[in-house]
């Protein structure tokens, strides 16, 4: 996915504002979402980009946006994240077996409101790639049972692996 598509799906997910944020890509892989985001993202802004790969990211992005890279496996129970304003999980979600788990304890980092952006296969059938497929729905009934009040499909498109792919925003306070 190019950097301009990566940049349409979330758009609708990212507040802009004169305020400067930090948030946290969670398996970030090459950097697409985190290159999409830092375009969105007021300047002055921060990324903390998180894989449990070695990755070369810039430094700096887009408005100016920061960009630090942690290596780290999210599924351990060590890793620690500065206070955010947002998640993006960009197709890294799947990975993770026990997800209301891996929620429960991201809360923990957030400095007020909870929010999620989180882009998903809308799959049922697991593969190689996608081991634990959520669809919306599924995410739906995730972050509801969760007590988040806001779930939203904020945008779809087609995935060049087949079926679709979408984008989807979640809130509490």
């Amino acid at each position: 996915m190019e950097i301009q598509e990566a940049i349409a799906l979330i758009e609708p997910g990212v507040l802009r504002g004169a305020t400067a944020q930090h948030w946290t890509d969670l398996g970030c892989g090459n950097g697409t979402f985190t290159y999409a985001l830092a375009h969105l993202l007021s300047p002055g802004s921060s990324i903390t980009a998180v894989d449990s790969l070695p990755q070369r990211l810039n430094k700096i992005m887009g408005n100016r946006v920061s960009i630090q890279f942690q290596q780290s496996d999210i599924n351990l129970e060590s890793f620690h994240l500065p206070k955010l304003e947002g998640i993006l999980m960009a197709n890294s979600l799947h990975y993770i077996q026990e997800k209301e788990s891996l929620i429960k304890r991201l809360e923990r980092y957030f400095n007020k409101e909870k929010q999620f952006l989180i882009i998903e296969y809308e799959a049922n059938i697991s593969n190689p790639w996608v081991p634990f497929p959520i669809t919306f729905s599924k995410l739906s009934t995730l972050f509801d049972s969760l007590g988040y009040y806001a779930i939203t499909k904020i945008n779809e498109r087609p995935s060049s692996f087949g079926g679709s792919m979408y984008a989807a925003l979640i809130r509490s306070k």
